[in-house]
């Protein structure tokens, strides 16, 4: 099952951006866990990073026409880019929301995701370990559903 893990901007700096909020994990070291997590549960999982909001659509269309999963962090594109979320809503495989802190404790800006409500499910403030349960409910998806008959989302 081809898994896409795509991450938004300034996730590519990870482990030296606001390590009190993000944590010390280097991006390098989360694009390690989840391709091990994704061998370990039958995935094929490609992990991207961008901070150019074209380039994300462009993977999220591509995702769409293979009807590929989607672990998504789309990090300041959540309260704001409504083409991220329209990109979103043409996927028709999985569509697991990530964020590393808990948007919903953070300033109000933060507390409102336009991506959240086309997503599968959402996972908030549990660290890149949201990831690896992302990784693992798309594989008990993928096996409880064939590629044609993914859940209603």
């Amino acid at each position: 099952m081809k898994t896409y893990v795509l991450n938004g901007p300034n996730l590519g700096r990870l482990g030296s951006r606001q390590v009190d909020v993000y944590g010390s994990t280097s991006y390098a070291d989360l694009v390690a866990m989840c391709e091990q997590v994704g061998r370990d549960a039958g995935l094929d999982v490609e992990v991207r990073q961008t901070d150019a909001e074209h380039e994300m659509l462009g993977w999220l269309h591509a995702a769409a026409d293979v009807e590929a999963a989607v672990v998504l962090n789309p990090g300041a594109w959540s309260h704001y880019s409504y083409a991220v979320r329209d990109a979103c809503a043409l996927l028709r495989g999985p569509l697991v929301e990530v964020h590393i802190s808990n948007i919903h404790a953070r300033e109000a800006f933060r507390h409102h995701s336009v991506v959240s409500a086309v997503a599968t499910g959402v996972i908030a403030g549990l660290g890149v370990d949201g990831y690896r349960l992302a990784l693992l409910h798309v594989a008990a998806l993928a096996a409880a559903h064939s590629r044609r008959s993914w859940p209603a989302r």
